[in-house]
């Protein structure tokens, strides 16, 4: 009776972490808040020195929040860029859907399109992007309607993962049975691919080839994710309600409560990339962990 209370009161915490068998997050850490006032916060990534950048998508700014605490804008307008990740040459590679693209932001900020099309069609709206070590990329295409366009359907038949090789040469449609894919993340070591199909409620683990299409798909856990970071023990973060860790096995060891109306997305970051770094609705969050990210940077 008592645990069961403890639970419930965890639970119903302000950002409090509900503690399972195993916890990731750091003894004593709490959710701390570093910034608000945003319109929607989405996309969080880390460069190589561990700075975090998330956009605020309906501002059409990208912001950058570095690792001595400070906030500044990177980029205005971003295409109304949404989720985000870095490749090995440092590059901020972003699903800027304000034209249904895939954007390739140099550190100088100079923008490469990078997918303008799928077979003279546009793509859905890409959402959220994980760049492989070898620079390969998977992109999950949902439908969701946006104010910034002047169209209100969906060009493709359906809502997939693509998967562009990475010579930037090929374009290919990776899945085939998605309802609405959103939140994508991979294994360091380019074998294990995980996406969440957020209009079905679950997220698949996939077996990636040496092509870049994917076999084996299997239910990694029953909850959907508008977006995902792994860490170092291969825990799983998956977010909406929050943020809830699933061990490599699809076992649920903690939650991370936010008091939010939605938490979009997580990214580790800071020097050590010990550091979970949360987008929720207005705001940007972060609590430090137990164990550090698996894809902090390139």
């Amino acid at each position: 009776m008592r645990s069961a209370l403890l639970f419930s009161l965890l639970w119903l915490g302000l950002g409090v972490a509900t503690t399972f068998a195993q916890n990731v997050t750091a003894p004593g850490a709490k959710l701390e808040k570093l910034a608000g006032s945003f319109a929607f916060t989405e996309g969080p990534t880390c460069d190589r020195d561990g700075n975090v950048f998330f956009v605020d998508q309906p501002n059409n700014r990208i912001m950058e929040w570095t690792t001595d605490g400070k906030l500044s804008t990177f980029l205005q307008p971003s295409g109304h860029a949404n989720g985000m990740d870095f490749d090995a040459s440092g590059n901020l590679i972003a699903c800027a859907d304000e034209h249904n693209e895939l954007w390739s932001i140099a550190p100088d900020k100079k923008v490469t399109v990078l997918v303008g099309n799928f077979k003279g069609k546009y793509l859905n709206g890409p959402n959220d992007v994980w760049v492989a070590p070898d620079g390969a990329m998977y992109i999950t295409d949902p439908f969701y309607r946006r104010t910034w366009w002047d169209h209100d359907r969906m060009a493709l038949d359906s809502q997939e993962v693509f998967y562009l090789s990475s010579d930037r040469k090929n374009l290919a449609r990776v899945t085939e049975d998605l309802k609405k894919p959103n939140g994508i993340t991979g294994t360091p070591d380019s074998k294990t691919l995980f996406v969440s199909d957020i209009g079905a409620g679950q997220t698949w683990r996939y077996d990636i080839q040496p092509d870049g299409s994917l076999t084996n798909k299997t239910l990694f856990c029953k909850m959907g994710s508008d977006g995902m970071t792994i860490d170092r023990n291969g825990d799983i973060y998956i977010t909406g309600h929050g943020v809830t860790v699933f061990d490599k096995t699809g076992q649920r060891i903690e939650h991370i409560d936010v008091q939010e109306p939605w938490t979009a997305n997580v990214c580790f970051g800071g020097k050590d990339r010990q550091t979970l770094f949360i987008t929720a609705s207005e705001s940007l969050y972060s609590i430090r962990m137990r164990v550090k990210g698996a894809n902090p940077s390139k």
